[in-house]
């Protein structure tokens, strides 16, 4: 190769650099002229394209358009889901249900943290294990056993209302972008032996290097003199919730540093500054996902080379049948769930789900998009406030209705309120309560919060009695009206008791945020900031 084509291919390939490279950049301001990160001047820090990484346990769900909705015509099922087209956003969700071994991490550290000072939010967090009651079946060991017991962990958590759920959230958003801060350099590590008793000569100690907090005082019984007691002192609740706990909104909207913390990067003058929203090193938060996410999850409507995907998908997996049609499993069921009456798991020597309750949260294959169990096992809480109409009134693009535009609630001095758990504490006017926007669900607006009277006797004693009956209602079909409020929640998915038509993702029930059920579990999402193409994700 002579040398003069030697050069003419470098220049070519110099030229296509040049021609590809992008004009908009985190060197020189395209608006202004002036430099970035230049001490001579203001020092303003540019930053493009930093993110925290995909989530452990996450998978990337690309985004796009699909038919939410129904699938199938079933005469006797509810009309509360009409097939549609919108759009979601590419977001993050979990593989897995939260196990009960994720539950147990949290309830521990709970139990760390506010076991002392404030037993009463442990115990908050604890799930209902008597959802495993019933009138006529045995199931005395679940309630003993399912939460704590090792042969339980990877199992779904159950007996966690909504509310709870959305307390998990936070606290996992917390715990993550924590160790995150620990990992750079901009904080230390919690000192948990803080939390641990000391005895009453360091107690003054203690406080002097703590103004404006106290240690409380616990009696330690001696079990062989009753009598005899020693006292210890731990740090008091308002110094656990102000100073120890750890909370993204508190340390990116206060003052707020952890005592046992460090800042370690520098601001436009050189001075050591926190953390923030612009250095992209603190996830955005863990939420569940809103229901029209979940559907798009659960269906994984990928398209293949042509470009198109496949129409009428009446379950997670690909095909029409819950049994795997693969030579090599043939007939086995792709998941838990119930066939007909008393069938929870097939014949003894011929298991074909294998679970008589819950099963392990990676059981049976994943969909296509890698989430395992979006059909059976357990039914899952979705973010979505429960309508019956919400169909009728539905944005195009990432649907929701629930919404409550909040912002931090702050003290006459302007200083940020903290809620129990040390995090920080929103507020907001009945205005941007949209919980009931545009509601034409009559069932959530007629007035069913009445007592009913039914016989005339029982009239005739409040007439008597000289109180008000015209706020009594004596119409027996009125106890059937059902009770959906601005806290009545939307679930997905079958379950291991249901039978196989609520596998369908597009079918939707509800319950009260703050019930919990054996059938009802959980797993948590995630939006994704700017880059929607999986590829192009990767490739950062």
């Amino acid at each position: 190769m002579n040398k003069v084509f030697q050069i003419g291919l470098v220049l070519v390939a110099v030229m296509l650099t040049a021609c590809n490279q992008r004009e908009l950049n985190t060197k020189v301001s395209h608006a202004t002229g002036w430099s970035y990160f230049d001490k001579k001047t203001t020092n303003f820090q540019a930053y493009e394209g930093v993110d925290a990484g995909i989530p452990l346990s996450m998978v990337i769900v690309e985004g796009g358009s699909f038919p939410i909705g129904e699938k199938d015509e079933f005469i006797t099922a509810p009309r509360n889901n009409a097939n549609r087209s919108l759009t979601v956003s590419s977001f993050y969700m979990d593989k897995y249900e939260v196990t009960n071994l994720d539950w147990n991490e949290y309830v521990h550290w709970m139990s760390m943290v506010f076991g002392a000072s404030r037993p009463s939010l442990y115990k908050k967090a604890l799930p209902d294990t008597t959802v495993w009651r019933e009138e006529m079946a045995y199931n005395e060991p679940y309630l003993e056993y399912y939460f704590r017991h090792p042969a339980y962990s990877f199992y779904p958590v159950v007996g966690v209302s909504w509310n709870q759920a959305m307390a998990y959230c936070r606290w996992r958003t917390d715990r993550v972008n924590e160790l995150k801060l620990v990992q750079c350099g901009a904080i230390q590590n919690p000192p948990f032996d803080k939390l641990l008793p000391i005895e009453e000569d360091a107690v003054e100690e203690w406080e002097n290097n703590n103004p404006g907090y106290t240690m409380d005082a616990y009696a330690v019984v001696n079990p062989d003199d009753p009598e005899d007691s020693l006292y210890v002192y731990r740090p008091s609740y308002e110094w656990v919730r102000d100073k120890f706990v750890f909370n993204t909104e508190k340390y990116l909207y206060s003052d707020y540093m952890p005592e046992f913390g460090r800042h370690p990067r520098l601001d436009s003058y050189g001075e050591p500054r926190k953390i923030n929203s612009a250095d992209g090193v603190m996830v955005i938060g863990f939420r569940l996902p809103t229901e029209a996410e979940w559907e798009f999850a659960a269906y994984a409507p990928i398209a293949g080379e042509d470009g198109l995907t496949i129409e009428g998908k009446i379950y997670p997996w690909s095909g029409y049948h819950p049994r795997d049609l693969s030579k090599e499993n043939i007939g086995r069921l792709q998941a838990n769930f119930v066939r007909g009456r008393g069938d929870m798991m097939g014949t003894s020597g011929a298991l074909n789900d294998d679970y008589v309750i819950t099963g392990p949260v990676d059981a049976f294959m994943p969909n296509d998009f890698g989430l395992y169990n979006m059909a059976g096992n357990v039914s899952e809480w979705v973010l979505d406030v429960y309508r019956e109409t919400s169909y009728q009134e539905t944005s195009e693009y990432n649907s929701f209705r629930g919404n409550i535009f909040t912002q931090p609630m702050r003290d006459e001095r302007g200083k940020l309120v903290l809620d129990s758990v040390g995090c920080a504490e929103v507020t907001f006017a009945s205005k941007d309560d949209k919980r009931d926007w545009k509601d034409g669900d009559l069932a959530s607006i007629i007035d069913t919060d009445y007592p009913l009277e039914r016989d005339s006797l029982s009239m005739l004693r409040y007439v008597e009695a000289e109180i008000d009956t015209t706020r009594f209602r004596v119409d027996p079909s009125d106890i059937l009206v059902p009770r959906i409020t601005k806290e009545s929640r939307v679930y997905k998915g079958g379950s291991w008791k249901d039978r196989i038509y609520w596998l369908n993702p597009s079918t939707r029930r509800y319950m009260a945020q703050d019930k919990s059920s054996n059938t009802i579990g959980f797993r948590c999402a995630m939006s994704i900031l700017g880059e929607q193409r999986v590829e192009k994700m990767n490739s950062k």
